[in-house]
């Protein structure tokens, strides 16, 4: 590996794959009998921290981070009797499996949700004033010629700046430690949105900032249902706050204050995303400007029909927050029980 963190990192195969090889730079490891090693207990082990630790405690790092055979072979493993390693593993794992059942319903709901912006904002056939689709019912369209297409009567062009504030970030002086911390005010990074896919909501991410620091950056405070978008390395990652937050320089962030609210500006930038890219640009690494952003155009419906479409969606929304709350809760919960259950200190009834 380039870096000795992301050495050794583990996956261990549930059931046989009869065709499947390797690539070089993997090592495959192999029970040499039964009732010796769990393989579920074995997945979390390996994974934990006790473990990592003595994997990074004897990595070789030249050009890159390296283990070989003969480092293997005297690593030690701590293993708890087969029947409690059976115990501890199928604990762990069924927590994962509710992990993944709950981001697949996010998944189709999301999809859903898509599905009704497209037909409401893309095929124009939102609710009329009779709740039939709108178009399919011969509402009255318009030519456009900044568009270059029919659009219903009565909306506009606009760009992306009409859905709400568009808003940057900045960092602290890293040299001063007083600026950063954990319990204080949540500062999101791109690498933060980056650990966050698959989720569509952030709270906070791997540090906080005092506001010491936030006032030393002149860093502004963003109410929840902020729409935060990564401009830069890379471009596009999304998630909406579910708290006031701040974020570093890495943001072009959406604050809905302009009569649009939250789900219609988060799926109005997503759909606007392919432009997006394309307008990124930039030497070193690309990256989108609020300037540029602000000319992205769209086309804004009347604002009763927008406020509409976040009520039909309110439910499907609500849904996958609790999800994602009970997944973040189970995640702390195995975390925190993993070393316990493996040094021996809480037991599996």
């Amino acid at each position: 590996s380039e870096t000795v963190d992301e050495l050794g990192m583990s996956s261990v195969a549930l059931k046989d794959y009869p065709n499947a090889t390797y690539s070089g730079f993997l090592k495959r490891l192999r029970p040499k009998g039964s009732g010796q090693t769990d393989p579920r207990y074995m997945a979390f082990y390996l994974r934990s921290p006790l473990f990592r630790k003595t994997m990074t405690n004897n990595a070789v790092m030249v050009l890159r981070a390296s283990l070989n055979e003969q480092i293997f072979s005297y690593l030690k493993l701590l293993l708890p009797d087969f029947d409690a390693q059976m115990r501890i593993g199928d604990l762990l794992h069924r927590m994962d499996v509710k992990i993944d059942i709950n981001h697949r319903i996010n998944a189709e709901l999301e999809a859903l949700a898509k599905t009704i912006y497209d037909y409401w904002f893309v095929q124009f056939n939102f609710a009329d004033a009779k709740g039939r689709p709108y178009k399919s019912s011969g509402g009255k369209m318009v030519w456009n010629d900044a568009l270059k297409r029919e659009i219903p009567a009565g909306w506009e062009v606009g760009t992306l700046n009409d859905l709400g504030q568009i808003v940057g970030g900045s960092t602290p002086s890293t040299a001063n430690p007083k600026y950063f911390g954990e319990n204080m005010i949540p500062w999101i990074t791109p690498k933060d949105l980056s650990n966050n896919k698959g989720n569509k909501f952030i709270a906070r991410g791997e540090t906080d900032v005092s506001e010491a620091g936030m006032r030393s950056a002149s860093l502004g405070l963003y109410p929840a249902g902020t729409i935060l978008m990564s401009s830069r390395a890379p471009v596009g990652y999304l998630a909406i706050a579910l708290n006031p937050v701040t974020t570093n320089q890495g943001f072009k962030s959406f604050v809905p204050s302009k009569g649009y609210e939250t789900s219609f500006v988060y799926y109005s930038v997503q759909r606007s995303l392919p432009t997006i890219i394309q307008y990124a640009s930039g030497s070193t690494f690309v990256e989108i400007s609020g300037g540029v952003l602000k000319q992205v155009r769209i086309v804004l419906p009347a604002k009763p029909i927008a406020g509409d479409f976040c009520r039909r969606v309110e439910s499907i929304v609500k849904r996958q927050q609790q999800a994602e709350q009970q997944n973040h809760e189970l995640t702390r919960l195995r975390d925190w029980l993993l070393p316990l259950l493996m040094n021996g200190q809480l037991r599996v009834a």
